[in-house]
């Protein structure tokens, strides 16, 4: 099912008696989600993430704008009738319930045309336990189970309908590490299998960006960027967005272009032609740096963490926006490390120059 959002917008009246400031937690919100994909809604707490899910599954209205499910203006519509699932970050399972009862509740809450039999009713709720990998615990109650199979539980519950959209409001939250990159793999399987059109929403860059077919970064409620998880990282369109994504999270430098060179801190990275003199940030990507004892960047060695495959350098650089510098190179050149400071050179395709005042990307 396609999803189109049309200059979507959710505006909030102030709390505050005294300024009376409205709050802007989604503004004109303009997106076609093509069916069958599934988009990952990324930014930190207050973007107006979980705002435009709730506008998309009914559970708040807009101030202004429309959405259409497929042809279908959908913007009034209850959310019942909307031909919905959604999971939510706290599972809300019954806890008095069984898993198969669970699982059940929302087709026998089935009326009329919609209603179902018995032997259906049972059959859907094994076909979606069977989808989860959970039919083995149908009997079992809520408290019998671990997170990842309560999470396992309310998306079959919201599987079991088979929605028109599935809904997923930050899923993985409350699981630990290791469950995490497991169930979200189980997501990504669940929805290759029911080709079911997905919104996920979530804070975690790096979940979105494993299992997104496209990524929707926002930023108090204004999207930034709209793309394929590595389009957008290897091409952010401002500073917000390049230091959002990525881990280790971008290098930022203080820096500035004079005649056709950039420089930070005295030495030139490189040319920029076309980019008239000015201040700017350099953001380099951690995995962007190669020792190089005739490189231009010279920085102060702190530590060495090592990652087996890789190592990483912790540095310093007084033009450095952060208190350290997180450089990603082969374990090969370890040997090269041993000195209090180390030269780099830039891989030019890891390197973004933004504006000093607008924080937009300059090509």
């Amino acid at each position: 099912m396609k999803v189109v959002l049309k200059n979507l917008t959710k505006i909030f009246p102030s709390r505050n008696k005294k300024e009376k400031k409205e709050v802007i937690a989604v503004n004109n919100f303009d997106f076609e989600i093509p069916d069958g994909k599934l988009i990952g809604l990324l930014g930190p707490s207050g973007c107006g993430k979980s705002t435009t899910l709730y506008m998309i599954s009914g559970l708040q209205k807009p101030t202004s704008g429309q959405i259409f499910f497929g042809d279908e203006d959908i913007t009034e519509l209850p959310p019942e009738k909307r031909g919905i699932g959604m999971v939510f970050q706290n599972y809300a399972l019954y806890p008095h319930m069984t898993v198969k009862q669970n699982i059940m509740f929302p087709l026998q809450n089935l009326k009329g045309d919609q209603k179902l039999s018995k032997d259906e009713i049972l059959k859907r709720t094994e076909d979606a336990a069977k989808l989860v990998q959970i039919d083995e615990l149908l009997d079992r109650k809520p408290s019998e189970l671990s997170g990842g199979q309560q999470q396992r539980v309310a998306i079959a519950r919201a599987l079991v309908k088979a929605p028109r959209v599935l809904l997923l409001d930050e899923p993985l939250s409350n699981l630990d590490a290791r469950l995490r990159l497991q169930t979200r793999e189980e997501i990504r399987r669940i929805q290759r299998e029911t080709n079911v059109t997905t919104i996920f929403v979530t804070h975690d860059q790096e979940e979105a960006m494993s299992i997104s077919d496209f990524i929707v970064v926002m930023k108090l409620g204004v999207v930034q960027q709209i793309g394929e998880p590595q389009d957008v990282y290897d091409n952010p369109i401002n500073l917000f967005v390049a230091k959002f994504l990525g881990t280790p999270p971008i290098n930022v430098f203080k820096g500035e272009v004079n005649g056709g060179k950039l420089y930070v801190g005295g030495s030139v990275l490189q040319d920029t032609p076309g980019i008239s003199d000015r201040k700017v940030f350099v953001g380099i990507r951690p995995e962007g740096f190669v020792i190089d004892e005739n490189g231009p960047l010279c920085c102060k060695v702190q530590g060495v963490d090592v990652m087996g495959r890789d190592i990483s350098v912790v540095s310093t650089h007084e033009d450095a926006l952060t208190p350290t510098v997180r450089s990603i190179i082969s374990a090969e050149a370890k040997p090269l490390v041993g000195t209090d400071t180390i030269r780099f050179s830039i891989k030019p395709a890891k390197l973004f120059i933004f504006d000093g005042e607008t924080e937009e990307r300059l090509l």
